[in-house]
């Protein structure tokens, strides 16, 4: 017969399987962002690439339409989940193969699914740990922030003041519940991601012309006086976004 496990002995094996537990997403998207990079993936990610295969990829999406949305919307998502760089270019891909709306949809559909992603796991490895040892400061600021977590969440999408993988995880060291997460985040990208599908609708022009003229492309040959307009257009609604969480901030401050 076994002889039972001492509890002395239980108790460390029971709290290393949970640190494996809780730290085991984050790793995996670690692991699958490390192995990305090792393997080059990030050359996927540059517009001579997408010059290259445009042709193919618009045959692919035009005759399996369904399955290449699902494809896109997916990469798009594992993308942002492991905070691969250069993102953005999937979605002028999204304005070039499906159109502004579209393209533009899909894009945030991805990236929400991707930025969720990343939330569920920093919170599941980080979450209430780094609060608790923190303390002061950090822990009033966490509870100012999630008495207004989707104004402020809404605002940070809309104003690009910190880094889109930045602000994907500094909510998961707040109570910020997954639904105000969610469509803040999906709401607050939408603007920036038809601009930047807009982009893409007219990119294959770019890129033929580029093409003709035998160099390579480059960002500067996707700046347009559309361009400019949509930036502008951004940049005022984040002024706009950032409205309610400054009045709410400094009225709890006066208080």
């Amino acid at each position: 017969m076994h002889e039972p496990v001492p509890a002395a002995d239980a108790a460390p094996k029971g709290k290393a399987s949970a640190a494996i537990a809780r730290f085991l997403p984050i790793v995996i998207l670690l692991g699958v962002l490390l192995t990305g990079l090792l393997l080059g993936w990030q050359r996927y990610f540059t517009l001579d690439y997408l010059a290259g295969a445009r042709e193919g990829i618009k045959a692919f999406a035009s005759e399996k339409v369904l399955l290449a949305a699902l494809i896109y919307v997916l990469g798009y998502a594992a993308a942002v989940s492991v905070a691969f760089p250069a993102t953005w270019l999937l979605t002028l891909a999204g304005g070039f193969v499906y159109g502004i709306v579209p393209g533009g949809l899909l894009a945030a559909i991805g990236a929400t699914i991707g930025a969720s992603i990343l939330f569920w796991a920093a919170r599941t490895a980080f979450g209430d740990s780094l609060r608790q040892k923190a303390g002061g400061f950090v822990d009033r600021a966490a509870r100012g922030f999630e008495k207004s977590a989707f104004s402020y969440m809404l605002a940070m999408r809309l104003a690009p003041v910190l880094p889109f993988s930045v602000v994907n995880v500094l909510p998961a060291l707040f109570k910020v519940k997954f639904r105000s997460y969610f469509l803040a985040t999906l709401i607050g990208i939408l603007p920036g991601a038809l601009v930047y599908a807009s982009i893409g609708q007219g990119l294959e022009t770019v890129l033929i012309e580029v093409a003709a003229s035998g160099r390579a492309v480059s960002l500067s040959d996707l700046v347009t006086p559309g361009l400019s307009l949509g930036l502008l257009g951004l940049a005022l609604l984040a002024l706009l976004a950032m409205v309610q969480p400054v009045y709410t901030f400094v009225r709890s401050r006066l208080r």
